[in-house]
Order: C-alpha cells, then sequence, then structure tokens
C-alpha cells in the first residue's frame, strides 16, 4: 500500500525524503511499503486566496500575479523568480493529483502559520475522503539544523502518524473557506486561531523594528540583513513567518513612500542629521542590507 507524505516546503520535504530511505533501508524487504513525500510550496501566509481551489483554479493566476508583483520589481526575473511565481500552480496540480489517488496521506505539520494553512487546504481537498488522513504534529526543533539532522529526527517520528478525526477534518476544512473568503492580504496565526491582517500592519512593524536600530554613521555601525529582519518580525509578534522576497518587496515599497532610502546596491538607510530633503520632514528608519541568496 503505497503512502503519500505531505509537507510544506521543498527543504522539509528533502529531510522526508531522506528519513524514509533510511527506514527502508532499516527494514526487510517483505515488510517495506512503497512512500511518496509530496512538498507543497506555495506560501499561503501572504497574497490572495479566493478561489484558489475552484474549477479550473482562477486563483493562481492571482497568485502567480502576486509573486510577480513581489519579485518582478528588482529588474529582469531570475529562475528563482520564476519558480516562485508558479508555485501556486504547482501546488494545485499535486492536489489535484492526491484527489484522484486512493493512497493513504500523512500531512506533516509544525505551529506555523503557513504549514497550519497547509494543513487545513489539505483537509479541506479530502474532506470528503476522511479515512485517507493522517498527521505528524511536529516541533520547529524537529525541522533543525542540518538536513541530515533533520532527517533523523523525521525517522523517529514516522511512527506517530495518527488519523484525523472527522470531526477535526471538518473543522479544519472550514477554517481554510473562512480563510480564503476572508481573503486579507497577510494571514496571522495567533491563540490557534487565523486572522487577516494587511501590509500597512506589516510595514509599520517593520519601521518600529528598524527604528530600533542605531542609524549607519562614518564610523560604520551595523545593517540589519533581510534574513535578520524577518527573524525580528516574527519575535515582534507578526504571526507568520515573513520570508526574503516578501521583506525585500514591502522594503522598496517603503523606500518609494519616501519611509526608506535604498541605494542602488538596495541597501536602505535612515536619513542622517545632514539630509535636507524637504520633501521627507519625518526621520527615516534605520538601515536594511538586502543582499542574500533566496
Amino acid at each position: 500500500m503505497t503512502t503519500i507524505h505531505l509537507i510544506h516546503g521543498e527543504p522539509a520535504a528533502a529531510a522526508l525524503r531522506q528519513a524514509l530511505q533510511a527506514q527502508q533501508a532499516a527494514c526487510r524487504a517483505a515488510v517495506q511499503t512503497a512512500a511518496h513525500v509530496m512538498a507543497l510550496a506555495d506560501d499561503l501566509t501572504v497574497g490572495p486566496l479566493r478561489d484558489i481551489d475552484e474549477a479550473a483554479n482562477p486563483g493562481t493566476a492571482q497568485r502567480a500575479a502576486f509573486w510577480q508583483r513581489v519579485d518582478g520589481e528588482c529588474g529582469a526575473a531570475n529562475e528563482r523568480d520564476m519558480a516562485q511565481q508558479t508555485l501556486a500552480q504547482d501546488d494545485c496540480a499535486a492536489l489535484m493529483a492526491l484527489e484522484s489517488d486512493d493512497a493513504n496521506v500523512v500531512i506533516w505539520h509544525t505551529h506555523d502559520a503557513a504549514d497550519q494553512l497547509t494543513l487545513r487546504r489539505a483537509c479541506y481537498r479530502l474532506r470528503n475522503m476522511p479515512q485517507r488522513l493522517n498527521e505528524v504534529r511536529l516541533t520547529a526543533a524537529d525541522l533543525a539544523g542540518t538536513q541530515a539532522e533533520a532527517a533523523a529526527r523525521l525517522q523517529v517520528r514516522l511512527a506517530d502518524a495518527a488519523p484525523i478525526s472527522v470531526l477535526r477534518i471538518t473543522r479544519l476544512a472550514l477554517e481554510w473557506q473562512e480563510a480564503k473568503f476572508a481573503n486579507g492580504e497577510t494571514r496571522r496565526w495567533r491563540d490557534n486561531t487565523f486572522t487577516s491582517g494587511t501590509w500597512a500592519d506589516l510595514d509599520a512593524q517593520i519601521l518600529d523594528i528598524l527604528g530600533e536600530v542605531a542609524p549607519p554613521s562614518e564610523s560604520g555601525a551595523p545593517w540589519l540583513a533581510c534574513d535578520t529582519l524577518g527573524a525580528a518580525l516574527v519575535r515582534g509578534g507578526a504571526g507568520f513567518t515573513v520570508g526574503e522576497p516578501v521583506v525585500r518587496w514591502r522594503l522598496r515599497e517603503l523606500a518609494s513612500t519616501g519611509e526608506l532610502r535604498l541605494r542602488d546596491d538596495l541597501c536602505a538607510a535612515r536619513a542622517g542629521a545632514q539630509d535636507t530633503r524637504a520633501s521627507r520632514p519625518v526621520p527615516v528608519h534605520a538601515a536594511a542590507h538586502l543582499s542574500f541568496s533566496r
């Protein structure tokens, strides 16, 4: 009997594949079962969701346009940018294949907002086949470290797969429908509940965090990298993991309105006392360094 293991994100999926391979190698051939890992990579915490599960998947075009907006403002899109823009379509195709199959499904998820949305979406898509649905509840620590370290921990957790009750499947499917209907700009996961947020909310938090960093000086003050800023947003209560592409996009948007200053190398800095621009009397927030690999 084939089992399909569903998990959010390709890095986590790679670790899970390694865990399954190690498990199969440790088992006798007579007791081995076929297993397939399916990664859903679209970050559902941001961007439009309405119509994403409708016939012909009209919502995928909306999400592709959203990711193009996020990625396409730094010049020509690279391969990673183009891949980002097709994630919604790829995920929809994977879920359609999952619906047409009859294999048992194990959904692996942490308490992260993106994982929780992936769990709810899978339950919605398979709500009429509840007997197929199982889950493994992970902590962030289970996926921490190198791929090999995460795989070793996931191998131990393979035995923890447990059925999801029909009542819980129904509730999770309903919560997914509510998230789609709300169609917020962002989705925050707090106190086991999703609420919609706006880019203005996120921008305000970014400016608050950057404002706490000392502005650059001639002697060279620290700059805040995008991944560091994203982590600070999570610690500060953003309610979801803010990926570097989104952080970069919001910094560009803030710079376009004069809240930040950006150099050609995509570094942002607070305006110094010597800045005499009259168009922005309010102080510009602290530095953010935008050089990173996605």
